[in-house]
C-alpha cells in the first residue's frame, strides 16, 4: 500500500499549538524536505536548528505540541525524526490522537479529554529516523506528540491512507479531482519512475520544480510508460488535465488513458482486467498545462485508470475531474 504523509504542510498539515519553542519553531516539523545541519548558524536563542527544540525543563513535566492533518486519515505508522539532534533529543516521547472538526480550537483541544493513546511512552534514539507501526482504524484528524521531557525533534511523518468526508463530498454539485490525493486517490504501479515517483502526479498543489514530478529514465527500445492510479471513489471522468510544468526538454511527445472498473485490486496489478480507452492520444507540449474535454468515452464508470506517456519523460501533475457514481 502506497502510504503518504498525512501531517506534511505541502497538505496543509499545521502544527497548531506548543507548550514551548525556545530554541527552534514548532513549524518545522512538518516542512516536507529533508532536515539539514548548518555548522556555525546562530540566532540570539543559541544554535540555529532545523527541527522544533524545546529549552533545558527545570521543573517537573515534559513537553508537547498538537498538529492538525493535512490529510485526515487512517495512521499506519509515524516516524519521529531526531535528525542532527545528538545531545539534545528526546530521550522518550507518545502520540495521542483524535478526530475533530477542522476549525475547532487548539487551546480547547489541548484541555479535552477527546484523546487516545496510539503510541505509548517509547525510547526514541538521537540522530535517527524513529519509525513506529501503529495500529489505528478509524478516520483521524489531530495529533498530540509528547515529549519526555524536553528537546529536538527535526521531523514528524505521519504514514496513513486517505478517508475523505465522503459525505460532503457527495453533496457538491461542482466537478473534483477524482484521483488526487485528498480525495483518496493512490498510485499503484507504474513502468518506470527513475527521477520522480508516481506520486507526485496526484499531490493537490502545483510543482515548484523539475523534481517534483513523475519522470522515468530514457526509453531505449520500443513501448511507452505508464502508470496505474486508483481513483478515491467510483466516478465518471469528464475533464483531463495533465501539467508539464518544468519540464521542457524531456516532455513526453503525447500522453494517452485508460480505464478499467473493478474492485479487484490484485487483478489490476496481475494486469487482468479489460482496460478501456478514456481519452485518445494527444500532443503534448513542454511546461505547459494541458486541458482535454473533447474526445473523452462518454459516461464510463471508472475505477482505476492508466496514465500512458509516449514514449517516455516527465509530467507533473494529472487531474482528473469529474463526479462520483
Amino acid at each position: 500500500m502506497s502510504l503518504v504523509d498525512l501531517a506534511s504542510e505541502r497538505f496543509g498539515g499545521r502544527v497548531l499549538v506548543a507548550n514551548d519553542e525556545f530554541f527552534a519553531e514548532k513549524e518545522n516539523l512538518l516542512k516536507p524536505d529533508a532536515p539539514v545541519f548548518i555548522d556555525g548558524k546562530y540566532t540570539d536563542r543559541g544554535k540555529w536548528m532545523d527541527g522544533w527544540e524545546t529549552r533545558r525543563r527545570r521543573e517537573p513535566g515534559h513537553d508537547w505540541c498538537i498538529v492538525r492533518l493535512g490529510l485526515p486519515g487512517r495512521i499506519h505508522a509515524i516516524t519521529v525524526d531526531t535528525s542532527h539532534f545528538l545531545a539534545n533529543y528526546p530521550e522518550a516521547c507518545s502520540v495521542e490522537a483524535c478526530a475533530a472538526p477542522e476549525d475547532t480550537d487548539a487551546s480547547a483541544l489541548a484541555d479535552s479529554d477527546v484523546w487516545t493513546e496510539i503510541l505509548p511512552h517509547t525510547p526514541l534514539e538521537g540522530n535517527a529516523e524513529n519509525r513506529f507501526e501503529i495500529e489505528a482504524t478509524e478516520r483521524l484528524t489531530h495529533l498530540r506528540l509528547r515529549i519526555y521531557p524536553d528537546g529536538g525533534v527535526a521531523r514528524l511523518r505521519v504514514w496513513g491512507e486517505v478517508l475523505p468526508d465522503w459525505e460532503r463530498l457527495s453533496q457538491t454539485q461542482e466537478a473534483i479531482d477524482l484521483v488526487a490525493i485528498q480525495h483518496g486517490g493512490r498510485p499503484l504501479a507504474c513502468s518506470n519512475e527513475f527521477y520522480g515517483s508516481t506520486l507526485n502526479l496526484i499531490r493537490p498543489d502545483r510543482s515548484k520544480t523539475m523534481a517534483d514530478g513523475w519522470e522515468t529514465g530514457r526509453r531505449r527500445g520500443p513501448g511507452y510508460d505508464w502508470a496505474i492510479l486508483q481513483l478515491g471513489r467510483p466516478g465518471v471522468v469528464e475533464s483531463v488535465e495533465v501539467d508539464t510544468a518544468f519540464f521542457k526538454g524531456n516532455f513526453p511527445d503525447s500522453c494517452s488513458l485508460d480505464g478499467c472498473d473493478t474492485a479487484d485490486e490484485e487483478a489490476v496489478l496481475r494486469g487482468e482486467v479489460s482496460w478501456f480507452p478514456l481519452m485518445p492520444q494527444a500532443k503534448l507540449m513542454p511546461d505547459h498545462r494541458h486541458v482535454f474535454n473533447e474526445g473523452l468515452a462518454p459516461h464510463s464508470r471508472v475505477t482505476h485508470v492508466r496514465f500512458n506517456i509516449h514514449p517516455d519523460g516527465g509530467v507533473s501533475r494529472l487531474r482528473l475531474f469529474g463526479r462520483l457514481v
